[in-house]
């Protein structure tokens, strides 16, 4: 059904094909977006809609958008599928995190490879045994910008949910036995960091058949505060902005290499 009536806009972001470019940045927050639009050439402000706001300009001569998301799986789900319908292909989540392994610190960047989908968006796409997972080219870039900005940086598996208080004050809800041990589980398991958006993202571009990968800044980790070690925070993003442009970067020319 065409809840646009024929406009030829995407009903939520508000977008049509010839404003979006084939490689975006996608953010939870939109007040993020002019800031890392800012990295691009001639960015230009192209829609504001809901929690949906796009800039789009240019990298290395090619167009690129920013794109946010809202908090969530359901709203980066919609947004990931209208981006599609505009004909875009590669997408990079910048976002925010927990650390949950305890050498990670605030300030620190993760990477993620796959994510725990504890989370109910994905369910409505693929069944639960079917992995969250980014695609290796995205999350190579992304380890090689890292690297090359010299960011202390972690690549593995990230867990998602959909309750921000689920995770910080589990002992309060009624399902506080279920919480709880899955979080331990879950840093048994090794996962990295806590977020809300991963998991979703990466099941639907799946699904569509595109490429996405996942680049957060850990804002703190409350499993050091439980034992009692420094537990600094941090709230620029800066970096992990610039490891998502330079990544970004690296996927066009690799694409224009193989062109030629």
């Amino acid at each position: 059904m065409d809840y646009a009536e024929g406009s030829g806009y995407q009903y939520h972001i508000g977008l049509k094909p010839d404003q979006v470019g084939g490689y975006v940045i996608l953010t939870g927050d939109p007040k993020r977006c002019k800031k890392i639009a800012e990295y691009l050439e001639n960015a230009v402000l192209m829609a504001d809609s809901r929690e949906f706001v796009t800039y789009t300009g240019e990298l290395n001569g090619t167009k690129v958008s920013v794109t946010s998301t809202g908090i969530g799986g359901p709203s980066a789900a919609i947004a990931l599928e209208e981006l599609v319908h505009c004909g875009a292909h590669t997408f990079i989540r910048v976002g925010t995190s927990g650390g949950m392994q305890p050498e990670i610190m605030g300030g620190d960047l993760v990477i993620a490879s796959g994510a725990i989908r504890m989370e109910g968006t994905s369910k409505e796409y693929a069944p639960i045994e079917f992995p969250a997972v980014a695609d290796v080219t995205v999350v190579q870039a992304l380890a090689e910008a890292a690297e090359e900005l010299k960011a202390t940086h972690y690549v593995g598996v990230v867990q998602c949910k959909d309750s921000f208080y689920g995770q910080h004050e589990p002992e309060v809800k009624p399902v506080s036995y279920e919480l709880m041990d899955k979080w331990e589980a879950w840093i048994r398991c090794g996962a990295l960091a806590s977020e809300m958006e991963s998991a979703a993202l990466f099941v639907v571009a799946s699904c569509l058949r595109v490429r996405i990968g996942t680049v957060l800044l850990v804002l703190a980790n409350q499993e050091r505060a439980k034992r009692g070690l420094s537990n600094p925070q941090a709230h620029d993003t800066d970096l992990a902005v610039r490891t998502a442009v330079r990544a970004i970067g690296k996927l066009i020319e690799r694409e224009k290499e193989k062109r030629v």
